[in-house]
Order: structure tokens, then sequence, then C-alpha cells
């Protein structure tokens, strides 16, 4: 099981990235997404989900109308679209993959893989 993932950088407060995470190596339909971030000093915390079974989504409030989560299933990527980006929002960010579902998307724990991380480097 591999989950890479990729497109994090520097970017100016206001200014938008799109993260990718391309899955390999598992029934990709089978298990549900989840984006974390950690920023230094903080711990790891959930940013959003989408479910396998019906893909449900869910969003941290602090991300909420600003981030889009969204799949490809033909390619096994999950995307995470973030727009108006805040200096806060800078942290390392991971996709980490749960078979079927979780209502506790949000926890660590719940997630069997993860990705490598990618940072997110927003300026003031």
């Amino acid at each position: 099981v591999q989950l890479q993932a990729s497109g994090g950088g520097l970017v100016q407060a206001g200014g938008s990235l799109r993260l990718s995470c391309a899955a390999s190596g598992f029934t990709f339909k089978d298990y549900s997404i989840g984006w974390f971030r950690q920023a230094p000093g903080k711990e790891r915390e959930g940013v959003s989900y989408i479910s396998s079974s019906d893909r449900m989504i869910h969003y941290a409030d602090s991300v909420k109308g600003r981030f889009t989560i969204s799949s490809d299933n033909a390619k096994n990527t999950v995307y995470l679209q973030m727009n108006s980006l805040k200096p806060e929002d800078t942290a390392v960010y991971y996709c980490a993959a749960t078979y079927r579902s979780t209502p506790l998307w949000y926890k660590v724990q719940e997630y069997a893989y993860w990705g490598q991380g990618t940072l997110v480097t927003v300026s003031s």
C-alpha cells in the first residue's frame, strides 16, 4: 500500500494550491481518504475526508469554505484544493487511508496507511 502526497509549496496569503494524494497497492474504491496537517510544535489534525462508500465529505471548521476535497477513481487520486490560504495553514500535509469509512474521520488512530507528507508554507 502506498500513498504519495504532492503539490505543496510556498504561496502568499490569499493564494491557492492543489494537493494530490496518489494511491496504489489497494482497491481504491474500498478506502476512505483523509487529509491531515501538522504544524511545527502542534499535533496532527484532521483537515478533510472523503468516504469510500457514499463519498460523504467532511471538513475541519478552520478550512470550511476555503478547501475542497475531491476524488478521481480512474486515477486513484484524491485532491485537496486549497483557496484563500492563510499563514496559519502552514504545515506539513499528509493523506491517509482507512478501510471502508469511519465517523471518527479526524482521528489519526483511524487510519492504517499514511503518505509521506508535503510541506505547505503560506507567507503573510
